[in-house]
């Protein structure tokens, strides 16, 4: 699929451990055609359709630039999970990209794992990217992260979740995972633990990853690409539930860390959640930065800042 993202070699995938140390075997083809795109959340709806500008300088909403993070991985075909009703503010949002999406309706706010799982009908037995709606990303590589991430799972042939160093403060907004170094991999662990919004206490128990800095874990970045695997242990989980919802998807990860080989790539970018204060404001700025009008925006902060000192 393209090339290697800096830093990652096949070689090494190759000597990752033997299959016949995981309780279940699997060679799932790694071959990704589909993305789902999460966006029912109560918090989280409404984040997509807002307008940004994009690093080419043209104004899209954040929903145009997670669909195209996706196409640029080489996804074909794209799922978003909405609440009952949005479909149509999301076709328009999704402007020229519209005619790629399938929208997923997730009838009742039953955790996040449920509203992937509301998805299984589109991705089939086939893995898929995973991105949530109310994150956006800026690559320190000519590659963006998805596709950072889409390759790395295809030349391991497994489910990778992309990660970022966090700092212990904001452990209770996010899925961490605990593992260990792949040899001569910097950045690539095999996940042995996966903790969702863990407290400091846990993370300090379980979670510790050699060569991050003191106070800090590994935490989820809002990308994945996961194997079919997952939508059958999300499965399980919504039937245990019973209807009463709390269904998350760092339940089936962890189970899915003992049954197949299960990666965490720490990407070579940034997240920037949309939900977090000042978030948009945060993501405009990175993305600005990054664009062509970089040198114009950098003059205007330089003139803001030297207003605000005088």
């Amino acid at each position: 699929m393209g090339h290697e993202p800096a830093g990652f070699e096949k070689p090494f995938v190759a000597g990752l451990l033997p299959r016949n140390d995981f309780a279940t075997v699997t060679s799932p083809d790694m071959k990704l055609r589909k993305a789902v795109i999460t966006a029912a959340g109560k918090n989280q709806r409404t984040l997509p359709l807002q307008s940004l500008v994009d690093r080419d300088g043209t104004s899209k909403t954040a929903l145009a630039i997670i669909i195209e993070e996706a196409l640029s991985a080489g996804i074909e075909e794209i799922g978003i999970v909405i609440c009952p009703g949005d479909q149509a503010a999301y076709t328009a949002a999704a402007g020229g990209h519209a005619g790629r999406l399938r929208f997923i309706e997730q009838a009742e706010p039953l955790g996040y794992g449920h509203a992937v799982w509301c998805a299984r009908d589109f991705t089939g037995d086939a893995p898929f990217l995973l991105l949530v709606g109310d994150h956006l990303y800026t690559s320190t590589q000519t590659s963006g992260c998805a596709r950072q991430l889409v390759e790395l799972a295809s030349a391991g042939d497994c489910a990778v979740s992309a990660v970022q160093a966090t700092h212990e403060s904001k452990l209770p907004y996010y899925g961490a995972v605990g593992g260990r170094l792949v040899p001569g991999q910097p950045g690539l662990h095999e996940v042995s633990e996966v903790i969702e919004k863990p407290t400091p206490t846990e993370a300090e128990q379980k979670l510790v990853v050699p060569g991050l800095r003191a106070g800090h874990y590994l935490c989820f970045f809002g990308m994945h690409v996961l194997t079919p695997t997952v939508m059958n242990l999300l499965g399980q989980l919504v039937a245990a539930s019973g209807g009463r919802g709390g269904v998350h998807l760092s339940a089936a990860l962890a189970q899915l860390a003992r049954r197949e080989r299960y990666l965490a790539f720490e990407a070579h970018g940034r997240r920037y959640d949309l939900g977090a204060k000042y978030g948009l404001l945060t993501a405009q700025l990175a993305l600005a930065l990054g664009g062509h009008d970089r040198d114009e925006v950098l003059s205007g902060l330089v003139e803001l800042l030297a207003q605000r000192t005088r």
